[in-house]
């Protein structure tokens, strides 16, 4: 499954960016889909996840209420909205898929990764 992230780019503190994962030929509904970043030094962290079971969502605390994971299934994408950005947003963002029933926000339980797209929040 080859995964495409993109919609990444600069943004202000206190403003929205919505990220794109696509996987041409691959129905995204049939996998577990999750967010991660990774900001220079630090590890890999889960920003979002839907389960591909019974499709429930988790966010950790640092981006619950801010940040919204979507579906559009006519157009095979899944979607992360981000508002109310911090610089502490700022990281490369990855979409991932698994066969695993269960949402993870756990970077080894995904088998399959996009190339990242940059998200820099900065004035």
């Amino acid at each position: 499954v080859q995964l495409q992230a993109s919609g990444g780019g600069l943004v202000q503190p206190g403003g929205s960016l919505r990220l794109s994962c696509t996987a041409p030929g691959f129905a995204l509904s049939y996998y577990t889909i999750a967010w991660f970043r990774q900001a220079p030094g630090k590890e890999r962290e889960g920003v979002s996840c839907r389960s591909r079971s019974d499709g429930k969502i988790n966010y950790p605390d640092s981006v619950r209420g801010r940040f919204a994971i979507s579906r559009d299934t006519a157009k095979n994408t899944e979607y992360l909205q981000m508002n109310s950005l911090k610089p502490d947003d700022t990281a490369v963002y990855y979409c991932a898929a698994s066969l695993f029933a269960r949402c993870s926000l756990i970077p080894d339980d995904y088998e399959y990764w996009g190339q990242g797209t940059l998200v820099t929040v900065s004035s």
